[in-house]
């Protein structure tokens, strides 16, 4: 026993489809659509992120401040090779690390007699300054309970 409905299903008619090709690519448009629109969207900046991230790793250098993907703040205290950092966390305390561990870089190291000389200035500029009157607010006075 055969269903009426699966003869007409199966049947081939031999016909061709009225718009060809330009039906075909007229059914996929909204996938290439969200395609191109995913990938300004997400892949593109993406890509950009990393690369500016690359280029930050690849330019660390010797008294860079930096905190890693593990939250700990360090000091480059030594460049060991192309892929390890080692990082001063404390007085003394050395850890090697991945450069790759390196999320941000926070302060850029300035050349040492650079430095030195900020330092001079910012000290010639205090010395150098009136003092002035220090001005002292008197506390608020002390209210007293009263009893009804």
């Amino acid at each position: 026993m055969t269903l009426p409905f699966a003869t007409a299903v199966c049947a081939d008619t031999g016909a061709a489809p009225a718009g060809g090709m330009a039906a075909g690519v007229m059914q996929f448009a909204p996938f290439i659509a969200i395609f191109v629109l995913m990938y300004f969207l997400i892949l593109r900046p993406s890509q950009k992120r990393e690369k500016e991230r690359q280029a930050m790793v690849s330019a660390l250098k010797r008294g860079d401040r930096v905190l890693t993907n593990g939250g700990i703040l360090g000091v480059v205290h030594k460049i060991v090779n192309d892929d390890e950092i080692v990082l001063e966390i404390a007085d003394d305390v050395r850890v090697r690390f991945a450069r790759s561990a390196v999320s941000q870089v926070l302060s850029k190291s300035e050349p040492v007699h650079v430095a030195s000389q900020k330092e001079d200035a910012a000290e010639g500029e205090a010395s150098s300054e009136p003092k002035t009157k220090s001005v002292t607010k008197k506390a608020p006075a002390k209210r007293q309970k009263t009893s009804a």
